[in-house]
């Protein structure tokens, strides 16, 4: 174990806050030492914080640290903000009106640059959530840059997702209505002591009425005053450990099996040269154009392995390499009747991420979103024949 890893393991804050810097700048130690801590991750409970600029995340965010801290919980809080334009780093740097917790070393504040990437996170975030998670932290807090509606990456991170709003937004609602509304595990009416929040409520509550399954809780917050902060963090913990979080057996699980694992790759002939080292062989190839994407799948007993290589630069497969490089892209278990399965995640408010369709090798299938399933994209198939 490196140096680095030593250290953050003993609560060396200066170790953390180096190997944050070098996953930022993709430095070969800092990757290594994610690497090596990856065994002590998942204690964390990551929760975004994600709404339209004005709505006073940061705010919030500072007034859940305090009352997470009162409740004698170690708190990272990763914000997000533009780049500037002259230093090539966060605009806001470190919040001034968080600086209130420099001494305390139950909390760790990091601002981190966009640089370039959009849907409201910087190309790191998920590494030095990860490493916050490593390193001990009990709740990590991601503050992401202002979001419209295509900025919706935290959701894919977040284990919970509390989107902010604010009265006196008027038609931004309904504006915003198609991207980030369906991402929310909970709404936090911020400023909730000015004019206009009643008619954000409402306008909320129509808003879900039309929605299937899923329930998000709405509390009203004035975090300036931490009015509301204590209920907040309770409808967080219940998101997080309610249904919509976790899949239950059921008709889901019955007769269930894994079909393949898929792997994102860089290139899909050196994987396969790999996998063909072990025996294995390519049993079908395809090109996938719906979802751009190269495709090889290889027998693996009664399950396969899928290695998937971007055709396109804007390919989801691309998009994940960039984030997180090669690696588990997502698990694909094999259903008797996919419709009822549908029908039974989302009654139970699980979150799909399409419509079945069809996909490499002709099979009907629909993706579910890693918040639903603790933390890993899950594919449904159809079982053939069924």
């Amino acid at each position: 174990m490196n140096d680095w890893a030593t250290k953050i393991r003993q609560g060396d804050a200066r170790a953390l806050a180096r190997t944050a810097t070098g996953l930022e700048n993709r430095d070969p130690q800092a990757l290594e030492t994610l690497r090596q801590l990856a065994p002590d991750c998942g204690h964390a409970r990551i929760v975004g914080i994600t709404g339209p600029p004005g709505a006073g995340k940061s705010t919030l965010v500072d007034a859940l640290a305090v009352a997470l801290r009162r409740q004698g919980k170690t708190v990272a809080i990763l914000a997000v903000d533009p780049t500037s334009r002259i230093t090539g780093g966060a605009i806001l740097g470190d919040r001034i009106r968080m600086q209130q917790h420099h001494a305390d070393p139950g909390i760790f504040i990091r601002s981190m640059a966009t640089r370039g990437s959009s849907g409201g996170l910087a190309r790191a975030t998920a590494d030095l959530a990860r490493l916050m998670d490593a390193a001990g932290k009990d709740y990590v807090i991601i503050e992401t840059v202002g979001v419209g509606q295509d900025e919706v990456e935290i959701a894919g991170l977040a284990q919970v997702t509390v989107v902010v709003l604010v009265p006196g937004m008027g038609d931004d609602v309904q504006a915003i209505k198609a991207g980030i509304m369906e991402i929310a595990d909970v709404f936090a009416i911020n400023k909730a002591d000015q004019p206009g929040a009643d008619r954000v409520e409402r306008e909320m509550l129509a808003m879900l009425s039309l929605a299937n399954g899923r329930k998000p809780a709405i509390v009203r917050t004035v975090a300036t005053q931490g009015t509301g902060i204590d209920a907040l963090l309770e409808a967080v913990g219940q998101a997080a450990d309610g249904p919509s979080h976790r899949l239950g057996a059921g008709e889901v699980a019955a007769h269930m099996a894994i079909d393949h694992l898929g792997i994102a790759v860089e290139s899909l002939d050196k994987a396969v040269a790999f996998y063909e080292s072990l025996g294995m062989a390519v049993a079908h190839r395809e090109t996938v154009a719906t979802e751009k994407v190269h495709v090889a799948m290889l027998p693996a007993g009664e399950s396969r392995i899928e290695l998937l290589e971007p055709s396109a630069p804007d390919s989801p497969i691309g998009k994940f390499l960039e984030k997180r490089g090669p690696g588990l892209h997502h698990v694909a278990l094999r259903v008797p009747d996919l419709n009822a399965a549908v029908g039974s995640l989302r009654a139970a408010g699980a979150r799909l991420l399409n419509e079945p369709r069809q996909g490499a090798g002709g099979h009907l299938y629909v993706f579910v979103h890693p918040a639903s399933t603790g933390g890993v994209l899950l594919e449904l198939i159809q079982e053939s024949g069924s």
